[in-house]
Formats: C-alpha cells, structure tokens, sequence
C-alpha cells in the first residue's frame, strides 16, 4: 500500500511539472516554447570574450566611430568630428580633446539543435529532445531581449531548416516553428519505418554523418563574432565535428549545452536485484539493477563518457553547459548552473 501510495505521489508530482512547462514531455508545440520569453531572466548571453570579427555584436567592435559606447579622450587630430571634442578636458589642458566612441553593433546569435532520434528518450521527466527545445527557446528570447538577431540550424537525421539570423520577434517565431516541425519529423511514424529497416550500426552511422553534415553547414553560416549554441546530446561528436567546431570557437564565442537524461549517469534504486529492459523504440538493451557492483560500474563509465565528450569540446574551444531531461530548466538555472551567469 505504502509503495503505490509512493508511486501515485511520485506521478502526480510529474504530472505537476509537466502541466508548469506546458508539456507532455514527449511532443512539442508552439505554445511551450512561447511561454519562455517570460523567462529569460534565468539567464545572461553577455559576451564572456573579446571576440576579433568586425560583427562582434551587441557588444563592443573593434571598429571605432561615433556610437553608444566611449571608448576614450585623446588629442584632436585634423578631421575629428568637432561636435565630439571634450570641452572639459579641453579647458583643463589647454589643449583639444576628442571623445571616441566604439560602435555597438547587433551580434548574431545562432543557435543549432539537435533533434536526432538519439534524442528520443526520457526516464523521468522530458524527452532529451523537449528538453532541448526549450533550452533553444529560452536562448532564442533571451536574444531577442537583447536586440540580437537570432539564426541558427534544426535537424534530425533525415532533414535540417537552415534560418540565417534576423532580428526581432519573427526570427524567433520562425525558429520555434522550425522546432516544432523537425521535432514532429522526428517521432512520425514514417520515419520510425524507415529507421526499422536499418541495423543499429547502419542508423549510428547515419546519424553520425548528418551531425558531421550539420557542423560543417555551422562553419559555413557563423560569421565572426558569432555567439553560437550547439544544443545536443553529443552521442555523435567525433573527429570531423570537433574540426569543423574548432574552427567556428577560432572567430565564435562557442558553447556545447549537453542533454542528458538521468537513467544515462545512474541505474535506478533497488533493494533487489532484477533485469529489466529499457528501449527507445528501435533497439532495447537490459540492465541489471539492485546489484553494487554492476551499479557502481555503470555509473563509472557513465561518468568516463561524459568526461570524454567534455574533454573534445574543451579541446575544440568550447565552453560546456550541462542540463538533465530529469527536471524543468527553471529548476536547474535557479539551482545553478554556475558557469551561466557570469
């Protein structure tokens, strides 16, 4: 009585949390993802680096000129603009001084998700790839908020929407759109169909290339001084991305935001041991619970994994965020995810 009182309470509180995100924590829609733009205070896009594109956005360029931002008072040379001559200074020193500026430009802000089938699981709360779309949302108001323009890259497998960055609240409708419409993509039934007649090899290897594909279209649309968020759960990260990622972090403040889901770090508690059978729909693997020694190794290689996959995106100039499926992003940015905020 008391377990299923337990598991009754256990579910209402999901139930609960689903129903504060709007969510049912396996589809998308349009209306979860709006919701955000309530709450991009959670978190700060500030520019953590200098960067050296002549576009580095809502953020200081290394051009200088007449804008909102003073740089510095130096001697008056012949073509200064008299209306920016300090007459403070000028009248303390005797001299000519002149006010300069650096312009203030927008910084385009790309954001690329990762919607691959690799995505499609949740033991807990959201599916990864919820998860991550409301992580892109969130980003994508926060943006907005600032005056950037928002851009970036949807895909699964099969497909990508391409949006080059515009400013204002239709670039972010159109990106939240193309979530929705690449995520649905992603659990329709024909595409489930066509993944059944490919071995687990066959389906690692194509999704493999079209992470590697999807990379190589990011070089190709960050400009410098780019902010740009790679959305992903990183099962796919190899060699070839972390070259293509290299390249982008060289004239792009990069960040990695990693999905996980928490049965991925962690076997479920038991006090006995028993096999169960987790799937994700195509390929199903069993799992030995309630057993120290299986618990503890399972939980090494998790953490070997995920240390591996940091130390590559590390290597290739990134900056790593990490967020769990197993609980709404509100939860875990007021909690802390330190290096956020800055």
């Amino acid at each position: 009585m008391w377990l299923n009182q337990k598991k009754e309470q256990n579910q209402q509180d999901v139930a609960n949390l689903l129903s504060s995100v709007l969510s049912n924590g396996i589809e998308l829609s349009i209306d979860e993802l709006i919701q955000y733009q309530n709450k991009t205070k959670l978190i700060d896009l500030a520019a953590r680096k200098s960067q050296h594109g002549q576009m580095s956005g809502n953020y200081l360029s290394r051009s200088k000129g007449r804008g909102m931002e003073f740089d510095e008072v130096r001697h008056y040379q012949n073509g200064d603009d008299i209306r920016a001559i300090d007459w403070r200074v000028t009248a303390r020193t005797g001299k000519t001084h002149t006010k300069i500026f650096r312009e203030e430009v927008e910084r385009p802000v790309l954001v690329v998700t990762d919607l691959s089938n690799s995505m499609l699981f949740g033991s807990q709360f959201l599916f990864k790839s919820v998860q991550a779309a409301h992580l892109a949302a969130l980003v994508t108001w926060h943006a907005k908020g600032r005056g950037d323009r928002v851009g970036g890259i949807v895909f699964n497998q099969h497909k990508h929407s391409e949006l080059k960055p515009r400013s204002r609240k239709q670039g972010v409708l159109h990106y939240l759109h193309s979530l929705v419409e690449t995520h649905q993509h992603t659990l329709s039934i024909e595409q489930q169909k066509h993944l059944e007649h490919l071995s687990i090899e066959q389906q690692h290897d194509s999704a493999n290339a079209a992470f590697e594909e999807n990379c190589a279209r990011l070089r190709q649309l960050a400009r410098p001084g780019s902010l740009v968020y790679l959305i992903t759960d990183g099962n796919y990260i190899s060699q070839e991305t972390i070259r293509h990622l290299s390249h982008i972090s060289r004239h792009c403040e990069l960040v990695v935001c990693l999905i996980s889901d928490p049965l991925e770090h962690d076997l479920p508690n038991s006090k006995h041991k028993m096999n169960v059978t987790v799937t994700d729909g195509n390929s199903r693997q069993q799992l030995l619970i309630g057993d120290e020694k299986a618990t503890e190794n399972y939980h090494q290689q998790a953490n070997e994994r995920v240390q591996l996959k940091k130390d590559l995106l590390l290597k290739a100039g990134a900056r790593v965020l990490h967020f769990s499926s197993g609980q709404t992003l509100e939860q875990q940015l007021t909690d802390g995810v330190a290096s956020w905020k800055r």
